[in-house]
């Protein structure tokens, strides 16, 4: 099957090198992804905490879990456009001080409802923010280094939820949960005071053209049909249906594991470590698939890590649970899927030209939010409906499945760029 590499062939108007101040705006970018990392592994880690001192049912949370990501996908359809209409830097700015408020906001909650709001508000805030940063990752990356860049940055996320299981405890034992959301509160105000001093200013980096139309930026004005219909149709629907699976089985995982781990003789602190272990399976995944990307065969690429996550999903619904195997397990199953999740983003830049970008992913990451948030849900439902946790894992292996079989469509969202 002929297939071309994610990493674009040279265009005009793009970054010839790494300078110093392209490595600082690629820097700065990935402690923005940095704070979309922790905060969504946030309240799945603080949930067992919360659920011990205010004596509500976990599965009362369902809905909460997935309020931040209702939040993020109207915000990337709503908010995010305004990145094009006022300048990416801007809204990125303002967004990410917002976020910093919601989360210190999350810690003054005393109920389901107070936590849901909370959490949509942040949502909505990561939703106007992220498709901007890396819309603006894209368009600063080096000539023929596309995939490697964005994935690279977006890196930034896996080690926001590393770091989220490393210190929540240490937060927990010096603070309660509520230090959970009031030490990276402070710390994202803190950022978003940084940015405002050192993020590079829209237009003082080269950003790539579209040498078919001449097309300078994204900022030019698109309209929202133009990915809706042929030829661009089809590339959306595979961006979207690829993205949306493989969200649904990375919250799906990531927001009930650290209360199921301990239904089977993990301790609280343990299983924490063991969620840092799938985030950490997240980077070194997403840094292979890049290497593997930039090399081309996508199809074969993304094929073999699926079936992988599939085969490690199945295992876990066999093996002894002990803190060695399962570690290994989780690392390349739902490790796996946080690393083919940095990549799609990559891949998805090759399906649109450069005045698409911002358009195209801040609409497909937000209708995939469909997927992202039935994984909460779905695994609210499991766990009220008294599942085991080897159904649970043999659930969770059905959207990594369906993802293998979407991958073999990805030469055909490839080519739609090309007969625009």
């Amino acid at each position: 099957m002929n297939e071309t590499a994610t990493s674009s062939p040279p265009e005009s108007g793009a970054a010839q090198g790494f300078s110093a101040r392209l490595l600082l705006g690629l820097m700065l970018s990935a402690m923005v992804l940095f704070v979309d990392g922790y905060d969504l592994a946030a309240l799945p880690l603080a949930l067992p905490h919360i659920v011990k001192e205010l004596g509500i049912p976990p599965a009362d949370f369902g809905f909460t879990l997935s309020a931040v990501l209702v939040g993020l996908g109207a915000g990337a359809v709503l908010l995010a456009p305004l990145g094009d209409r006022y300048g990416r830097r801007r809204t990125i700015i303002v967004t990410a001080a917002l976020i910093g408020v919601a989360t210190i906001g999350t810690a003054s909650a005393t109920s389901v409802t107070g936590f849901t709001i909370w959490r949509l508000l942040t949502g909505l805030m990561l939703g106007a923010c992220l498709p901007n940063v890396t819309a603006q990752v894209a368009l600063w990356a080096p000539e023929g280094k596309r995939a490697s860049t964005i994935t690279i940055v977006s890196l930034g996320i896996a080690l926001g939820g590393i770091t989220s299981g490393l210190v929540v405890p240490l937060l927990v034992a010096a603070g309660g949960w509520h230090a959970i959301f009031l030490v990276p509160g402070v710390g994202t105000l803190l950022l978003a005071l940084t940015l405002f001093f050192l993020f590079p200013r829209d237009g003082a980096l080269p950003e790539r053209q579209d040498d078919s139309t001449g097309a300078e930026s994204p900022r030019s004005g698109v309209q929202l049909l133009d990915i809706l219909r042929p030829p661009l149709l089809s590339a959306t629907a595979i961006f979207i249906l690829l993205y949306g699976l493989n969200a649904f089985a990375i919250y799906l995982t990531s927001s009930w594991l650290p209360t199921l781990l301990p239904r089977v003789g993990f301790s609280i602190d343990l299983s924490s470590r063991l969620m840092s272990v799938l985030h950490l399976g997240g980077l070194v995944a997403g840094l292979l698939i890049a290497k593997l990307l930039d090399r081309g065969r996508v199809t074969w690429v993304l094929s073999g890590a699926y079936a992988t996550i599939v085969i490690a999903f199945l295992a876990l619904t066999i093996v002894k649970p002990e803190p060695w195997s399962w570690g290994a397990l989780l690392f390349l199953s739902a490790g796996g899927i946080a690393g083919v999740h940095l990549a799609i983003i990559a891949i998805a830049t090759d399906f649109f030209p450069a005045r698409y970008l911002a358009t195209a992913i801040g609409f497909g990451v937000a209708v995939a939010r469909i997927g992202a948030i039935g994984g909460p849900m779905a695994g609210a439902w499991l766990i009220g409906s008294g599942v085991s946790i080897g159904g649970f894992f043999l659930f969770a292996a059905l959207a990594p499945a369906a993802c293998l079989a979407v991958s073999w469509l990805v030469p055909i969202a490839q080519h739609a760029k090309q007969r625009l």
